[in-house]
């Protein structure tokens, strides 16, 4: 049974392709767009997913859609009448697109849709719900056979945290906390607070949260956040905004931490450090509060995890720490992207999971020929080397060990936020300087914000205290501690790191570098950070590679087996992409 997945019209728009339960392409359209959480109709993406399959869209037996819009229609509807008048600025601006677009969704799916393929049916048109789409994703790509599932976000239809159990090719929700009440809400309320967008500054709060103390944690819990025995919690909706205005917080919020929001771009001072700190320690605390009850309940040895708060990497590597469950496993792509995936999954009837989990290393989006990498290259002016991998591996090495930083563009991109060695700029853990210069000089970013390490799987216990895969760097824990000294790049301030365990079966050519790197410098570690600048999307094509390349700090890039040196490129066509991080939205 072939399914296509679709999210849309929020944030993060994805499309997603199974065949018999195996994933065969996933992707989101903000790649294609080069817009940052596009959340238009994934048409881009659906295109490539059908090209990778070889199919026509009305070849497929059906297309999934990932949530119910009259179900969110009638939250939005009940929302407002139960805080009416309240709220009405913000209802009378978003009815007329619910009653334009979003409440009669399957014609618009269906024009879409049609506009790809004209002789798609509409009848094959399938809609599952927020949580349910969350949940199979979770469970069906994962190891296990049988687990306990938690999907934790900001809001689906109503569901803000929901919990089942997935047995073989089954998945059921047992029981949910509904809006307004939820934990990624009120993660945001800080998002909001510290200055940070909303849906896209949240990784930004978990990045600070180290700088600050935890000071505020017992206010958030006295006056915002009531948990109970049984995991189940409650916000006190007198110092929130989300449900009735345009914002996230109210004066009475600002009072109780003592301040005004942060304006974005202003100085971080130490208020706002600790206000991270605070609600990071509270949501972990939270998230182990639901989990404990959880395993006493199902029974289930395993957790799998999704939903935008799983990308909370120290609050899952809290998880895994205190042992509640003997393992867990979350989806790479567990945001609204991966939903596209979860509904497709939820709908076929098949699953297939091989030796590790399904989701092949995330790489599932689209790659390209050496012969289309140096037709892109030509086409746009560069001067470049072709290298066996031999030649290419010892290119890399020389120009790490020189304290470059490298972008790497190799086989299919990785699905959902992470860069995992197939987008990523590459550089020395070891360079005391090097956190400082991608942040300023190559992401063009906030200085705080951490690197990841990538290390080959075979050696993580020598430079990391963590005892299993992290394939999808969604894990943080303590750099061992007769290792911290000696990779400052991706070192915390307190001591952690979100590591990325490398395989050779996955990730060929990047292990080979770690490994050869390791063997030139004693340290198999490289800096691993996504291939773009602040507000931009993952590069997709090798032209994006290319004018990323060279309108940023960037020194050196392999890109298939094309070796380019920055000081080697037309000084006329460097200076053409000057300023290039100028081009993008700040996030």
């Amino acid at each position: 049974m072939r399914v296509l997945g679709i999210s849309a019209f929020y944030h993060d728009s994805a499309a997603a392709l199974v065949d018999d339960g195996m994933i065969i392409a996933a992707a989101q359209e903000e790649r294609f767009s080069r817009r940052k959480h596009d959340a238009s109709f994934p048409a881009a993406a659906i295109r490539f997913c059908l090209e990778r399959a070889g199919a026509r869209l009305s070849e497929l037996d059906a297309v999934a859609f990932y949530e119910k819009p009259f179900l969110k229609f009638e939250r939005l509807l009940e929302t407002y009448l139960s805080f009416a008048p309240r709220g009405f600025r913000s209802f009378r601006m978003a009815m007329p697109v619910w009653l334009r677009e979003k409440l009669f969704q399957k014609d618009l799916l269906t024009k879409e849709l049609r506009a790809i393929d004209g002789s798609f049916d509409p009848s094959r048109l399938r809609f599952t719900e927020h949580h349910l789409s969350h949940a199979a994703s979770a469970f069906f790509p994962s190891p296990f056979g049988e687990a306990a599932i938690l999907t934790m976000d900001g809001v689906g239809e109503w569901a803000t945290t929901s919990a089942g159990i997935g047995r073989g090719a089954s998945v059921e929700i047992h029981k949910e906390i509904h809006f307004p009440h939820s934990l990624g809400l009120l993660y945001s309320a800080f998002t909001y607070y510290c200055g940070f967008k909303v849906n896209s500054g949240e990784y930004k709060v978990m990045g600070l949260a180290p700088y600050g103390r935890p000071i505020y944690k017992a206010k958030i819990f006295e006056s915002l956040v009531d948990v109970r025995p049984d995991g189940s919690f409650c916000l006190n909706l007198e110092y929130f905004n989300y449900t009735t205005g345009l914002t996230m917080t109210n004066a009475r919020f600002d009072d109780l931490l003592g301040g005004p929001p942060r304006s974005p771009q202003c100085e971080l001072n130490q208020h706002y450090k600790d206000c991270a700190a605070s609600i990071q320690a509270v949501v972990e605390e939270i998230v182990l509060k639901i989990a404990r009850p959880l395993r006493q309940e199902t029974g289930m040895a395993h957790l799998c995890l999704a939903g935008g708060v799983a990308l909370n990497s120290v609050a899952n590597g809290r998880l895994l720490r205190e042992r509640i469950f003997d393992d867990i496993w979350i989806q790479p792509a567990a945001g609204d992207a991966g939903g596209a995936l979860g509904a497709a999954l939820a709908v076929c009837s098949a699953r297939h999971t091989p030796y590790r989990d399904a989701m092949q290393g995330a790489l599932l989006g689209p790659d390209y020929t050496q012969a289309e990498i140096e037709r892109y290259l030509y086409g746009e002016g560069a001067r470049f080397q072709v290298l066996t991998d031999d030649h290419l591996l010892e290119a890399c090495v020389e120009s790490l060990t020189r304290g470059d930083a490298l972008g790497w563009f190799q086989g299919r991109m990785e699905f959902g936020p992470r860069a995992l060695g197939a987008r990523s700029i590459l550089a020395d853990p070891r360079s005391p300087a090097m956190q400082a210069r991608l942040n300023e000089k190559v992401k063009h970013r906030e200085t705080f914000r951490p690197f990841a390490p990538a290390v080959p799987r075979e050696f993580l216990p020598e430079w990391f205290e963590l005892d299993r895969d992290s394939p999808y760097m969604l894990l943080v824990c303590p750099v061992a501690e007769r290792r911290r000294g000696l990779m400052p790049a991706v070192t915390h301030v307190d001591g952690s790191a979100r590591v990325q365990t490398v395989n050779h079966y996955d990730h060929p050519r990047f292990h080979d570098l770690l490994m050869r790197f390791g063997e030139h410098t004693g340290c198999p570690v490289l800096v691993n950070t996504s291939f773009n600048v602040r507000g931009e999307p993952l590069v997709t094509t090798p032209q994006d590679a290319f004018r990323c390349f060279l309108g940023t700090g960037l020194d050196s890039l392999a890109i298939g087996s094309c070796f380019l040196r920055k000081q080697e490129q037309n000084a006329e066509l460097r200076e053409l992409f000057a300023g290039y991080e100028s081009g993008f939205d700040l996030d």
